[in-house]
């Protein structure tokens, strides 16, 4: 299943009922899994580590040198999970420094011209929307969509089943589950809707829903500092898994979109 038009190094490891089709370029420092897919004019660079299940489409480039002043040559790597759709034209780096990775977790799904860069970690069943970026250092927690064309800078946080609507530029943290939009952005509600119909999020009662919405309120409609926010949270709302997330998140931020 690997077309003899492609470059495959002899040193690559592939694994079982991988397809490789014409002129795709693999380098010799590359793991890929079972039943993953290679389209055409992908190159999958030394350093990339793939699991199962990955379909790479046409042009995506994954394992690229980071483009960081402090990378050196270092031999670092890019880890990627099983089951993810990466699109036309993606453009992965590796990390900065050796024995540091960049990450991709599971079930994500980028589309056309994505760009992550060095260090950044994407965690699972997440959307990137066409022509989003991801500075360094950047953390994008589960579940979270970013829309098209979407910039997010260097050493931010998003936080899990947050929505981040075209265009908007991120500079702070994002906590969870939150919608985010507009230039400058703004909190915009909560992401009640993708809460409420997807599955894993069933234990997510309505009970639960105006909770988070309440807690927001302190943070975002409150007249409070973003400590005396996280007081009030405390004080008035009642706990649950998804409050804990809320304050927990907040208190080790270095600061988050108001």
């Amino acid at each position: 299943m690997i077309s003899p038009l492609a470059y495959v190094d002899s040193a690559a490891k592939i694994g079982k009922n991988v397809t490789i089709q014409p002129f795709a370029y693999i380098e010799g420092d590359v793991e890929i899994g079972d039943n993953c897919v290679i389209m055409s004019g992908a190159r999958i660079l030394n350093g990339t580590r793939m699991g199962k299940g990955n379909k790479v489409h046409h042009g995506a480039v994954l394992g690229s040198t980071p483009q960081d002043f402090h990378y050196s040559g270092e031999e670092s790597q890019l880890i990627i999970g099983d089951n993810n759709a990466i699109h036309e034209n993606v453009v992965v780096a590796r990390a900065t420094h050796k024995g540091d990775a960049t990450r991709i977790g599971s079930d994500n799904y980028l589309m056309d011209g994505v760009h992550l860069c060095h260090d950044v970690q994407i965690n699972n069943n997440c959307v990137l929307g066409i022509r989003s970026m991801v500075a360094g250092e950047s953390i994008v927690d589960d579940c979270t969509i970013l829309s098209s064309n979407v910039i997010v800078q260097q050493h931010c946080h998003i936080g899990s089943w947050v929505l981040i609507q075209s265009g908007c530029r991120i500079a702070k943290d994002v906590p969870p589950y939150v919608i985010m939009a507009g230039n400058p952005v703004q909190y915009h509600g909560i992401n009640a809707v993708v809460l409420e119909h997807n599955q894993v999020a069933n234990k997510i009662t309505d009970r639960i829903l105006r909770h988070i919405m309440n807690a927001y309120r302190l943070v975002y409609q409150g007249n409070f500092s973003l400590q005396d926010a996280v007081l009030k949270i405390e004080d008035q709302i009642p706990m649950s898994d998804e409050i804990h997330n809320i304050v927990n998140f907040i208190k080790n931020s270095k600061g988050i979109i108001r």
